[in-house]
Formats: C-alpha cells, structure tokens, sequence
C-alpha cells in the first residue's frame, strides 16, 4: 500500500468554471500550478476559455507557449534570457527603473507590463512619476527595435486581512496610479492587480482592469476564513492506508523521541502509510485525520508513518483522508497549519501515488 495524491478532474474544472463566473481571469500557474501538475492545469483552464496565463519561472512560460501556443502568457519575475522571452512571445514585468535603463536594449520587441511597487515591496516601480518616467523615455526613443508596453500592474499582499486597513490603503494607492495615468492618456492593453482574495472581496474585476490574477481559488483553497466554503471546491484528495492496529497502555510513549505518551489502557493506535517525508506538515499532524468518515486524532507523526489514535470501528487497510473536500487544505489554512500554498507545496509527489481520475 501507498499512500495517493489524487484529483477528480471533473471537479477541478467545475470548481476552475464558478470561480471564473463569467470575469476575465489571468490563471496563475507558477510552481507546476500549485503543484497540480502544468500541464493538467493549464489543459482545464483552457477548456473553460482561460486563455491568458502567469507564472514566476521563464522555464514554466515556455511549457505554458508549448502547451498553449496561442495564450497570453505572463512572466511576473524579471529574466535576462531575454532572447528565449522573444522567441516565445512572452510578457514580462518591468520591475524597476534601473533595470529600464540597464536592458533598454536587450528589452526590444518584449511586451512588457509595467509593476508598480505599493506595499508588498517585493519589486516595481516605486511611485506613479517613476511610471511617467519609463512611459516618457520610451515615448521619446527614436529607435526602431524597442520594447512595447503592453501592460500595468500591481499585487495586493494585503488582501487576506481583514484587521488591519492596509488592503484598503494599497488599493486605493494603486487605483490613483490607474487613474492618473489613464486621465494624463496613457492606455494598455493588459491591467492587472486583482489575486483571489481581492476577486472575492470586491465580487467583480476592479475598474478599468482588464483581467483578475487568480491562483489559490482555481485550486479549490478559499482565500480568507468568511468565505463561505460553497464557493470554492477542493478536488484534491491526499490519503494513506492502516497498515495495523497497534494497542498500548497508560504511560506508554510511541514514535520517536516521546512523541505520544499514551494516557490509559487499551488505546488503540493505527499505524498509518503517510509522514512527513511525503509531504505532511508537522504542524498539520497536531490535528484530525478521517477514516470512514469519522475524524481522529493525529498522534505522531514520522517520516514514512504516522499514528492516528482510533476505536474498534477502524481496522487494518482502511483508508486515512488527510485531505479532502470534508477535510480542506483551507481549514487548517484557517488553524495556523500555513498557507494553502505552503501544504500543497510540501506535498512530494515522488513519493506519492499521483492520480488524475
């Protein structure tokens, strides 16, 4: 037995079909989509008509054009590559004003989208007349083998919390940058701030943006707690087997170094096919597992097994649901496990059966 990472394909597109909702989205993709797999994600997506596509990794851009030779495909790192970003028509950001005027010429031909810092400060232009600064050389450049400005864009690193107004401080700084340079005349083709979170809590693409970058979502993980969970569906399924039944008494410690001491008589613990080293968070280990549709208590947790504490109704090769759409990646997202990217991320699909079924 082993333990299974598996999607239910027809799922994950209905679920990639209500988050979209009739809206113009930008699908995010980075990190083998979420680790989803590339090529499985972008295939649904575009059978729903996403057609416009981002990610972090140049190398990932190129077997997005491979897969999808007619996408917009966005790069939101900066490259040096900048013959492989022609040749496979990629857009890519503009992340400073050094960087401008450093690749000016390397950057002909390259659609690129210009980023505006606010409060992530992770990179971009740092204030709209740094903006104006690019858009007016560029204006100015004779030259006939130049880049094209094709896009704007932000990201809003505020948008899952609700305690503090910074999400509503960084939008309203970019929706100011938006209007002053649409009202001075400047136009694009491509405007972009909006990820999952900001999608959901405004209910619509923001004003003169053209798509919603959206990536947790079209995964099946709610971004902030209050959503109601109908909203978003998980397709994913991660799930081991009990290999035994093991009975220890009061005062008994179990797995490693004291991980579990044991607290009476006759407790039962299964040995179950699935640790850490297949991608269990230790942190998601303090909480339930399910088995026949009941939730049980994680006791330790090791690298090839763990022990899940049970009652007579739990026997040897049932299957143990670490995650599923009755056990979300986003409920333990909202216990303090980590982000719904950090567990899909932590998964080892190495060492995991992978299933699209």
């Amino acid at each position: 037995m082993t333990a299974i990472w598996s999607v239910e394909t027809a799922e994950f597109k209905k679920n990639a079909e209500n988050v979209v909702d009739n809206n113009n989205i930008m699908a995010v993709v980075k990190n083998n989509a979420y680790h989803y797999g590339l090529n499985f994600a972008v295939e649904q997506f575009l059978k729903i008509g996403i057609n416009t596509f981002s990610t972090t990794s140049l190398k990932e851009a190129i077997r997005i054009r491979q897969i999808a030779p007619e996408a917009t495909i966005f790069l939101m790192n900066a490259v040096y590559d900048f013959d492989a970003v022609r040749d496979n028509e990629i857009h890519m950001t503009l992340p400073s004003l050094q960087y401008y005027y450093d690749y000016i010429d390397d950057l002909h031909d390259i659609h690129v989208h210009l980023e505006f810092e606010n409060l992530l400060h992770r990179s971009g232009l740092k204030t709209v007349d740094e903006i104006k600064e690019v858009l007016q050389h560029h204006a100015q450049n004779k030259n006939t083998l130049k880049m094209h400005i094709s896009g704007l864009w932000t990201h809003f690193g505020y948008a899952d919390e609700f305690e503090v107004p910074d999400y509503d401080i960084e939008k309203a700084a970019w929706l100011e940058v938006v209007d002053t340079l649409l009202q001075d005349g400047y136009q694009f083709d491509m405007i972009h701030a909006q990820n999952s979170a900001s999608y959901y809590r405004e209910g619509y693409v923001l004003p003169h943006h053209t798509h919603a970058r959206v990536g947790i979502a079209l995964y099946g993980s709610r971004p902030y707690s209050t959503l109601d969970e109908s909203m978003i569906t998980q397709s994913l399924t991660v799930k081991g087997n009990v290999i035994q039944i093991r009975e220890v008494q009061n005062g008994d410690y179990c797995g490693y170094s004291f991980a579990y001491e044991a607290t009476k008589n006759n407790t039962k613990l299964a040995v179950v096919d699935v640790g850490y080293g297949d991608g269990i968070l230790k942190s998601r280990a303090k909480h339930d597992a399910l088995i026949n549709g009941k939730r049980y208590p994680i006791r330790a947790l090791m690298m090839s097994h763990m022990f899940v504490e049970v009652d007579s109704e739990v026997h040897a090769q049932d299957e143990v649901i670490l995650y599923n759409n009755d056990i979300r990646v986003d409920e333990f997202t909202f216990k303090g496990v980590g982000a719904n990217s950090e567990q899909l991320s932590a998964m080892n699909h190495d060492s995991l059966i992978k299933e699209y079924r």
